[in-house]
This record gives C-alpha cells, sequence and structure tokens, in this order.
C-alpha cells in the first residue's frame, strides 16, 4: 500500500530526479536528447503498471516537464495489483516458471493436478501455444470462454519474437474470465508436449493475490494564445510488462520532445499532454483519465497517438487517422523525412492501440504503431533493440504533425 513513509519516499526521488535533470549538461541536438530518453528509460527495467519502477517512471517524466518551466501533475489513482506468488508447471523431472494471464483465473495455494491435453480433449490441464499478438490466439481465446480444463499451460511460441516468454496483454483486466493460464517460455516445450503424450501427471501453481496500491497517469499542459480553440491532445502510453524498451521509448521520447518544442514556442490552441499507465492491462490508465475528462474525447480539435514499436529494429511503420485529411495531413509528413509507411489502417476501421478508445468515443485522431521482432519480450533493451536513426526522423514527422495541428 502507498502509505505515508511510501510517499515520502517517492518525493524524496522525484527531488532527486529533478535536481540530475536541472544539472545535467544542455544537449546540443534532437538526435542526443532522443538517445538520452530512451537510455532513461532503459535504466528503469520494470514499467508494470503498479510497481516502484512504474512510480519512478512517473517521476521522471515529471522531472522532465518541470525542466521545461511546465507544471508536471501526477494523477494517483486507486489500483489492484497483481501479486504473483507461486506460478509454475512441474512433473517430477521438469518444472517451469511462468506468468499467468492477467484476466485470466487463478488456483490457491495448493494448485490443481491432472494430465495436459491439446484443447480439443477432455483432459484435466489444456496445452497449447500462443503469441503476444492477440489475434493469433482464437483457439485459447475459445478454451478459456468454452473449455472445462481446471487450467491451461500456454507455451509461447517464439515464431514472431526469439525464444523466450513474450507475455499476452490482459485486455479484460477489471473483468477476468476462464480457468487459470499460465504462460510458459519457448524452451519448455519439448518435455511439456511429452508429458502430454505420455500421460505424465503434472500440477500447476497460478497462485496470485492482490495488493491495495495505487497508479499514476503524468499530465501538462501548455496554454495557447487563443484559448476559445478547441485543445489538442497529445497522448502516450507509460506502462509494460519488462523493460520493453524500443516498445515503448519512441513515444515518450517523441511526447516530450512535443513538450520541449512548445514550451519554447506556444502554440496557437492549448495542448494536454497525458501519458497513461495500464496499456498491457485494457488501457486502465487511459480510461481512468478518460472518466475524468470524457467530453475531451469528442471536443479536442485532435487526438496524436504516439504508440508502441515504431523505435525498434526493422519495425513495419502504421499509421492510423480518423478521416481523410488527418490521414493525407500525416502521410506527407513522413513522406517529407523518407519514412516508408507499412501499414495504412482503413478510415472505417476500429484502429489498434489506444486510438481505439478515441474512435469508440467518436474523436478526431492520428496514431502511429509499428511490428517488432521483440514485441513483450524481455531482451527488448536499449541499444540492440533500437532504431535511432528510424526514431529520430519519426520524431521530426510528428513534430511536423503536431506543429501543424497546433495552428488555428
Amino acid at each position: 500500500m502507498l502509505n505515508r513513509r511510501n510517499l515520502l519516499a517517492w518525493g524524496a526521488s522525484l527531488s532527486g530526479t529533478l535536481a540530475l535533470a536541472r544539472a545535467r549538461p544542455v544537449e546540443t541536438s534532437m538526435r542526443q536528447r532522443i538517445e538520452r530518453d530512451i537510455r532513461s528509460w532503459d535504466e528503469i527495467t520494470d514499467h508494470r503498471t503498479g510497481t516502484e519502477g512504474a512510480s519512478r517512471t512517473s517521476s521522471w517524466l515529471a522531472a522532465e516537464i518541470s525542466v521545461c518551466g511546465l507544471e508536471p501533475n501526477i494523477d494517483w489513482f486507486a489500483f489492484a495489483r497483481r501479486v504473483l506468488h507461486e506460478c509454475s508447471v512441474e512433473t517430477d523431472d521438469h518444472r517451469a516458471v511462468g506468468v499467468p494471464l492477467f484476466d485470466g483465473g487463478y488456483t490457491d495455494v495448493r494448485g490443481v493436478s491432472g494430465t495436459l491435453g491439446n484443447l480439443d480433449s477432455n483432459a484435466a490441464i489444456g496445452l497449447t501455444g500462443f503469441s503476444p499478438v492477440p489475434r493469433a490466439n482464437v483457439s485459447l481465446e475459445t478454451a478459456r470462454r468454452d473449455s472445462g480444463f481446471a487450467a491451461i499451460v500456454a507455451v509461447a511460441r517464439g515464431d514472431t519474437v526469439r525464444p523466450g516468454l513474450s507475455l499476452l496483454n490482459a485486455d479484460a483486466y477489471r473483468m477476468p474470465f476462464g480457468p487459470p493460464v499460465l504462460q510458459v517460455a519457448t524452451e519448455h516445450r519439448d518435455w511439456l508436449h511429452a508429458a502430454r503424450d505420455n500421460a505424465t501427471p503434472v500440477k500447476l501453481n497460478a497462485h496470485v493475490t492482490l495488493e491495495t496500491t495505487r497508479a499514476s497517469n503524468v499530465q501538462t499542459r501548455i496554454p495557447g494564445r487563443d484559448s476559445a480553440l478547441a485543445p489538442l491532445v497529445i497522448m502516450t502510453p507509460l506502462s509494460a510488462w519488462w523493460t520493453c524498451t524500443s516498445e515503448r521509448a519512441g513515444g515518450i521520447t517523441i511526447w516530450l520532445e512535443c513538450i520541449r518544442l512548445f514550451a519554447a514556442h506556444p502554440p496557437d490552441r492549448d495542448l494536454i499532454f497525458t501519458a497513461n499507465t495500464g496499456h498491457e492491462l485494457g488501457h486502465v490508465g487511459l480510461d481512468h483519465y478518460l472518466q475524468q475528462n470524457s467530453r475531451l474525447i469528442r471536443e479536442a480539435h485532435a487526438w496524436i497517438h504516439l504508440g508502441a514499436n515504431f523505435a525498434a529494429l526493422n519495425s513495419r511503420i502504421r499509421f492510423q487517422a480518423s478521416n481523410a485529411s488527418l490521414q493525407s495531413q500525416g502521410l506527407r509528413a513522413f513522406e517529407n523525412q523518407n519514412i516508408t509507411i507499412a501499414d495504412v489502417t482503413p478510415l472505417d476501421e476500429r484502429p489498434y492501440g489506444e486510438a481505439r478508445n478515441i474512435y469508440d468515443g467518436g474523436g478526431q485522431y492520428i496514431s502511429l504503431l509499428g511490428s517488432n521482432s521483440l514485441f513483450h519480450h524481455p531482451d527488448d533493451r536499449w541499444p540492440e533493440a533500437v532504431d535511432l536513426e528510424q526514431t529520430l526522423k519519426v520524431t521530426k514527422a510528428m513534430l511536423e504533425v503536431a506543429t501543424q495541428l497546433a495552428r488555428a
């Protein structure tokens, strides 16, 4: 729980972060600032919502806002954090430690026992592969809703990422359903398949408890010359399963560069900046923000969504917009930077990422995402996973878009 001692420690951390930020050398180029931002993100190794690392991320962003002469707002809200205890599947000869789906069921300390079987079997415990990309898991989703399994073991396929454990987002975090689903790394596939084929008994634990704590979004506002104009909102997620540097740091650094630009060069219309936690948990932070600012969805001039993965090596960049004018404007800015857009979401299609919340509310948006061979993987770290030169070009393109949309 975030008690008085924790709050004092957080305040001391923020003060220390501010002092370091103000004492640092002035970067001479945008490239240097972007690299520093990405390194700063990567130094915080755990960005999961409700953790100490997530609080440090909020403190860091608040410090960067303060350095620009603006007033940061760290918006704390109540949050029930999943605390993992014994989470594993084992036979007499093998054991795999895993991570349960955060929107599924859990076991008690005793766990469940039985034999493994494919998802179309009558076994006690299901066995399947899974991908961190949700649309690739139709059979798992069906089994979670319709099967009678006491639990399911889901082995990371490693088909879109390197071997290891790339986690699946918990889109139904606030309305969990189905049996416990334990996600385990690709290295355990062979012995789990052998246990299935030989009807070897296994024991599965997915023991999780809830801890009442707080999570946080970070916001600031830059007043425009004409307060009668509809505001422009610039948003990005600030949480992730692991470090997830090329997944998240691209959006963070563009968000900060927009703040730096407009703090020095006031826009025509008000600019609202919000960095929201809970991307991995059904967008709980953005939902919290929109509950407090429900009219803003439609009343904003537009929303700029700085999404995932466009900073990754070999990323296929996806561009999304709510109307033809915004689409043309955004694509032109990328063309000016000689950036190839691999995918454009059709105008009448529900977009990916946090832009879907704005789409569902009837708002106008521009949205940027990408692909990532290390999506939700612990090895997504600086510098190996990041394409710094592409991130620089994308930043310049999005600054052009933001500058145009900030005008009257």
